[in-house]
């Protein structure tokens, strides 16, 4: 049998990387750096909005019982007793709060109150024509938790605007201390003499990606979306399948076989973390950048159902509930869905879970959705890969190729435009590199034709 040398077998591992094409490239292992440049297009935002009105009775002061409070402090004072204005209003707030029910009292109008509460999450694109895959507690809240959430939320408004009404009414400016006195006050009356309804809930499901605009820049796109089929929260299996409108050249991720990945392997996780969202030192218009974070299967357990769950290290947090867990071919191996608390309620870091794919199939089997990488993806996957190593050409074509399908795939200009300057900066190296040859040539052949001439006008005939 013949041995090939090392440089030929470069050779050929080379040329059967070139002819590949359609996305074989992206099924080898991929660096960190090319596992977020092929998937970060496909990583989407998912918001639901929960919109309701709460009623509730407008509250009213009882003037004679308060009165005969204010009475009672005044008498103190020609007794011999005198108290500062301070003073006096704490005894007031004291008093009030000791004994809400003797100085409030419901009246017959009611205060609307519309309130508005958004779940945010992440998802991915599994199809071109825009299927998402995500969990399903970000879209499916359970109705007593949202209830309190409005009246909570309520609460704080109509309380705020009570304290700002007795300030102005009093010509005074409460402490601190004094509006928490007022707020737990409130707390209590609302709780014993005041019901909220709430009315007219409704639910409105959004996916949020970025594109690229006209001018090169980032933007983003917001886009309704409905359920197509969905699991339970934790501990049901936590799985949504949404649908949004799409023009069948969306950027997908591509889905793993149903194989569980094996303990210690390198796993590469997408999401859009709170911390980060809401973060007001980071710019609103890169909220929409999905976050990366690395870890490891930690360990392979069992939910209390008896279903597989996925135990990794890497960091997530509120806001990644819903990413993709990728392996290092780039490939969806499972959905990032809950951590593990400490004994103060905080996430704890590095012992999180993922459900497995072979859970979301289950969802996507019942549904009929057959998911598979849109063909943008697989040219932009092939781009990315051939670009990271250097072969700009091979790589600029594949961009151009994606253009031509969808020219607001996101993150394309600037490959594009990075691609056409590495291949001009090369260009120029090697007009620089062919100029310097030109010369050194020239000056070469100068100088074989003045030592000719030299050793002619010698004499001396050079030796054969």
């Amino acid at each position: 049998m013949k041995t090939h040398t090392p440089v030929f077998r470069a050779f050929i591992t080379g040329l059967l990387f070139i002819t590949t094409g359609n996305g074989d490239s992206v099924a080898q292992q991929l660096t960190a750096v090319q596992n977020y440049g092929v998937n970060r297009p496909g990583v989407v935002m998912v918001r639901t909005v929960f919109s309701a009105d709460v009623y509730v009775n407008k509250m009213q002061l009882d003037s004679r019982h308060f009165n005969e409070l204010v009475d009672s402090i005044q008498k103190e004072d020609s007794s011999g007793i005198v108290y500062t204005p301070e003073e006096k209003l704490d005894i007031v707030l004291r008093e009030i709060n000791s004994h809400p029910n003797r100085f409030f009292k419901a009246s017959l109008d009611y205060i609307r109150e519309p309130e508005e509460i958004t779940s945010s999450g992440t998802g991915f694109l599994i199809t071109a024509d825009g299927y998402v895959a995500t969990n399903c507690h970000l879209i499916d809240r359970d109705n007593a938790f949202i209830r309190r959430q409005f009246f909570l939320s309520a609460f704080q408004q109509i309380t705020e605007a009570n304290i700002s009404a007795l300030e102005n009414a009093w010509a005074t400016r409460f402490s601190e201390q004094q509006k928490s006195i007022l707020y737990n006050t409130y707390a209590s009356v609302y709780a014993r003499l005041f019901s909220m309804v709430l009315y007219d809930l409704r639910k409105d499901i959004f996916i949020e990606y970025s594109v690229d605009s006209a001018n090169g820049n980032t933007s983003s796109i917001k886009k309704s979306a409905h359920v197509i089929v969905k699991g339970q929260p934790m501990p049901g299996k936590d799985v949504a399948i949404l649908k949004m409108d799409g023009d069948s050249t969306l950027p997908t991720l591509k889905i793993a076989q149903d194989e569980l990945p094996r303990v210690g392997e390198q796993l590469f996780v997408y999401g859009f973390p709170g911390p980060v969202t809401n973060n007001n030192y980071v710019a609103t218009e890169s909220a929409i950048e999905p976050t990366l974070t690395t870890g490891i299967v930690s360990a392979l357990k069992k939910s209390v159902a008896g279903w597989p769950l996925i135990q990794m290290d890497a960091n997530i947090n509120r806001g990644s509930s819903g990413g993709p867990v990728c392996n290092e071919k780039g490939e969806v191996v499972g959905l990032t869905t809950f951590g593990s608390l400490e004994n103060s309620g905080g996430l704890a870091a590095g012992l999180n879970f993922a459900i497995p794919v072979s859970i979301l199939q289950e969802y996507l089997d019942s549904a009929g959705v057959i998911a598979r990488p849109s063909e943008t993806s697989l040219l932009f996957g092939d781009g990315i890969v051939f670009y990271d190593r250097e072969f700009y050409k091979d790589a600029l074509k594949k961009f151009r190729q994606v253009l031509a399908l969808n020219k607001q795939f996101p993150g394309l200009a600037y490959y594009i435009k990075d691609s056409e300057r590495r291949l001009r900066q090369n260009d120029e190296k090697k007009s620089s590199m062919i100029r310097v040859d030109l010369l050194v040539f020239a000056l070469f052949l100068f100088g074989a034709i003045v030592l000719f001439r030299y050793l002619r006008k010698k004499g001396i005939k050079p030796k054969a």
